[in-house]
């Protein structure tokens, strides 16, 4: 199942798909303006969870507005023309939901979960927030504050320091290397009309995507989303087509060719190791066998990471592998925390065990191992309404697909022993970088 399907306009009943024998139902429509909305109906629930995407993230940022989309994260909940921060707030309270938002590099979610009856008051607020922020000026240097508290509290987190530095080091000096909540000096230095700027350019109907899932009715979503647009002041104009999904062929993606290594001196009690490489983008048809090649070598407890460096040799509690994709470029990894005087013989480990897999390939066992692991967590992780927002937002705005689990689950069980050393032996033989973070050099 995939979004290759004529789109709907208003007044158009949506494109209907069955995602599987549970009875679930996936719609979706492109709105007057570009507007776009997609739902996935689950009989038998009394929630529903809500988010409103726009497909603008860190590295959209321009000189002069670094740091603006993590600034908009928050600036969005402190007031619109009807609505202070106290009363979106008592919104989501006085009902039992839940509200909040998140940055990436290439998006932004504002979302919620409520009980179903309570659908209509998530989508008018959210919508008005997203359509009518103030961004109040003394609200904003009140912000400013409170992000900076915010990249405080993860500079003091060795864990978050040494994956920020491993992608700063991996993406190099793009924009997709910069840091999702912005540098401290970013944030001092962004003016509130820059932020202003950044706003009004990226908030607008065609690059909006709105995802639903749960008790959800899909036209009389579209129907209160569309009327929350207007009363927030869009133009809804009729033909107008949404904001082009973000390509591969991007510009701003030069990565750099050598190694690297870093290593930051914290007064910390463990060491923090992460090594790795370019990983695939984003679009790339192999990102199944990614998967299968992550689960294997550092996905749970039976992974060559975690048997190797926790359970034969005892020299860590936390180690795993880890992937990202973007559009043009991506990113895959490996990480331990160990005790400073045995990071050099892990990071020895790390390495030994990618290049194991490029050498030797995985057993059949293994494979059908990691496999079920993989079948099992993406069922698993769609019992939930939230989860299946998350899927449909992620599908519109990356992938351009929606598969229907059935469908995962067969490109998953499609992936062979060849395909993942092939993958193993390209990422092994890329130019690595290391990150280092502990009390090295006194």
């Amino acid at each position: 199942m995939s979004w290759n399907l004529p789109l709907t306009r208003a007044g158009e009943p949506g494109s209907e798909l069955t995602a599987g024998q549970d009875g679930t139902v996936i719609r979706r429509s492109v709105l007057p303006g570009g507007l776009r909305v997609l739902t996935e109906s689950m009989p038998g629930q009394r929630s529903a969870s809500i988010g409103m995407w726009v497909g603008v993230g860190s590295r959209d940022e321009t000189s002069g507005h670094f740091g603006s989309t993590h600034f908009l994260e928050h600036l969005l909940f402190k007031g619109t023309e009807r609505r202070d921060a106290m009363s979106i707030a008592e919104a989501f309270d006085e009902v039992g939901g839940e509200a909040n938002a998140a940055t990436a590099k290439e998006s932004t979610c504002y979302y919620a979960r409520v009980l179903d009856q309570d659908l209509p008051m998530a989508v008018d607020v959210i919508m008005d927030m997203m359509t009518s922020a103030r961004l109040d000026a003394d609200e904003l240097e009140t912000e400013r504050g409170v992000i900076l508290e915010e990249l405080a509290m993860n500079d003091d987190d060795p864990t978050d320091v040494v994956h920020e530095e491993f992608s700063k080091a991996v993406l190099g000096d793009t924009p997709l290397g910069r840091p999702i909540g912005g540098t401290p000096q970013a944030i001092r230095d962004v003016p509130r009309d820059a932020v202003w700027e950044h706003y009004r350019w990226h908030y607008r109907p065609e690059t909006l995507v709105v995802t639903a899932a749960g008790n959800v009715d899909h036209d009389e979503l579209c129907r209160q989303v569309s009327e929350a647009a207007v009363a927030g002041g869009w133009t809804l104009a009729a033909g107008a087509s949404p904001r082009p999904r973000r390509g591969d062929d991007l510009d701003d993606v030069v990565l750099p060719t050598e190694p690297a290594h870093v290593e930051i001196s914290r007064p910390v009690e463990q060491a923090n190791v992460v090594l790795g490489t370019v990983g695939l983008r984003a679009s790339d048809e192999r990102r199944y066998v990614m998967t299968v090649l992550n689960a294997t070598l550092g996905g749970g407890m039976s992974s060559r990471l975690f048997q190797e460096i926790r359970e034969k040799r005892g020299l860590a509690y936390s180690t795993y592998s880890f992937a990202s994709g973007y559009a043009g470029a991506g990113v895959f990894g490996l990480y331990a925390g160990c005790a400073p005087s045995r990071v050099d013989e892990v990071t020895e480990l790390l390495v030994a065990e990618l290049e194991k897999l490029a050498d030797g390939g995985i057993t059949e066992a293994e494979l059908r191992r990691s496999q079920g692991q993989l079948r099992g967590g993406l069922v698993l992780g769609l019992e939930d309404s939230g989860s299946r927002m998350t899927r449909l937002g992620k599908s519109e705005l990356t992938y351009g697909e929606l598969l229907s689990v059935d469908e995962a689950l067969e490109r998953v069980l499609a992936v062979t022993r060849a395909d993942v050393q092939a993958l193993a032996q390209e990422l092994a033989s890329r130019p690595r970088t290391t990150v280092r973070v502990g009390p090295f050099g006194g």
